[in-house]
């Protein structure tokens, strides 16, 4: 019997094609970088989108599990011969069987009997003939009849029992494509979030050193300042990134003691990482911001060279990674008791997105070079063993990696209908 076959089928194509159409789409899918309107949704809102998705998935993928455990159960219940839909359409397959055998055998008996009727001899024979011809046909009409009532029980036993499986295979079905449609909801969730988090260049935010000389001496103390100018059109949490360092070993990077202000003490810079410092919370655009710094060089310092980093890395409502300029100011270190003259103030120079370094995670952070942000960065070994300490550039680039999931559910899956023409033929 193709019954079987045909559910199986099916069940297959109902389990495969969700995977296939989710493949499909997965490569096909590009993110695209949201356009900077305020009518678009939060980050804040993206990342509950994408919570909410994740956790629709998971629940549907809960809900899958089950099902395919109680499809299974069920399937294989129906096809039990214990079961009563199975049972009802085995005794009436088998009185079906038997009443097309007893028509069968009806027919050959009409058959014989007209033969006989045909070869009869003489008027007595010929009327014996005709009786038997007319019992046979008669028993005939009566197994014509009952054959036909037979194979209509048979039909109707048998869609019962079809039916109760392609219903439990809708449900199913149903199953299916909600998990496909979660799934597709949690990756277009994914995707709107990680666009979010894309760093967003603005080259209005800019965060510039004050009377930071282009000469000191060693066995002096500098004081200068940065100012954190905000020049974009939108409100920004800026965490101005600053970093200073001797063009030399690491060894050698106590010689210089770089601190910064925050009105109510000073606080040391990491000497061996680019540091967030100063967070300043809700700049209006139009706003300016001066952080006091001081820079001390110690006696035994030597003659070499030095350079400063400051960039304004910041954050809205709308992106987690806004990122101005970061400007460079090379300095030379002078040997104690030098008598430089006149001396101007350290001029910035451009440093290229690609070679901007690239804070460490909070975590790693050393807690004295900040206060109340977050800070950290590369290691300075990195920086000066790369071109940054000669060049200005450093090998290392900002990446942020951030996760999620849904956004808009889009409704596909596998859809398919048991056909029952004389039994179960296949399946759309």
């Amino acid at each position: 019997m193709n019954l079987r076959r045909t559910l199986a089928t099916a069940a297959v194509a109902a389990v495969t094609a969700p995977a296939v159409l989710l493949s499909a789409s997965a490569a096909s899918a590009a993110p695209k970088a949201p356009a900077q309107t305020q009518q678009k949704p939060t980050y804040a809102e993206l990342k509950k989108a994408a919570d909410d998705a994740k956790k629709a998935y998971e629940d549907a993928v809960a809900a899958e599990k089950a099902g395919r455990e109680k499809i299974d159960a069920t399937m294989t219940a129906l096809d039990k011969d214990s079961h009563p839909l199975k049972a009802a359409f085995l005794t009436a397959d088998r009185a079906a069987t038997a009443a097309a055998a007893d028509k069968t055998a009806a027919d050959k008996a009409v058959t014989d009997a007209r033969a006989a009727l045909d070869g009869a001899e003489d008027e007595a024979g010929k009327a014996k003939a005709q009786e038997a011809l007319g019992v046979a046909e008669a028993r005939a009409k009566t197994a014509t009849e009952a054959k036909a009532n037979a194979d209509a029980k048979r039909k109707t036993a048998q869609d019962a029992w079809d039916d109760a499986r392609v219903a439990a295979l809708r449900e199913w079905n149903k199953v299916l494509n909600a998990s496909a449609e979660a799934r597709k909801a949690k990756d277009a969730a994914d995707r709107a979030l990680a666009a979010a988090a894309d760093c967003v260049r603005v080259p209005g935010l800019t965060v510039l050193a004050n009377r930071l000389p282009s000469k000191a001496v060693a066995g002096t103390t500098v004081d200068f300042s940065f100012t954190v100018a905000n020049a974009t059109d939108r409100t920004l949490d800026v965490d101005p990134l600053v970093f200073f360092r001797l063009n030399s070993t690491d060894q050698e990077q106590h010689f210089m003691k770089v601190r910064w202000a925050d009105g109510s003490g000073w606080h040391d810079l990491d000497p061996n990482s680019p540091s967030h410092l100063a967070g300043l919370k809700d700049m209006k655009p139009g706003a300016r911001t001066e952080v006091k710094m001081r820079m001390t060089l110690e006696a035994a310092a030597p003659a070499i060279d030095g350079f400063a980093l400051f960039a304004g890395d910041a954050s809205d409502a709308y992106n987690p990674c806004v990122h101005g300029p970061m400007k460079r100011y090379d300095f030379t270190v002078l040997p104690a008791g030098s008598k430089p003259g006149t001396v101007d103030a350290a001029k910035p120079g451009k440093i290229e997105d690609k070679d901007r370094p690239k804070p460490k995670p909070a975590a790693q952070a050393d807690s004295s070079t900040s206060a109340g942000s977050t800070s950290a960065a590369q290691p300075a070994s990195a920086v000066t063993g790369g071109s940054l300490a000669t060049t200005g550039a450093s090998p290392a680039v900002p990446q942020f990696a951030l996760a999620g999931g849904g956004a808009v559910l889009l409704g596909t899956g596998a859809v398919f209908a048991v056909r029952r023409q004389r039994g179960v033929r296949g399946t759309n």
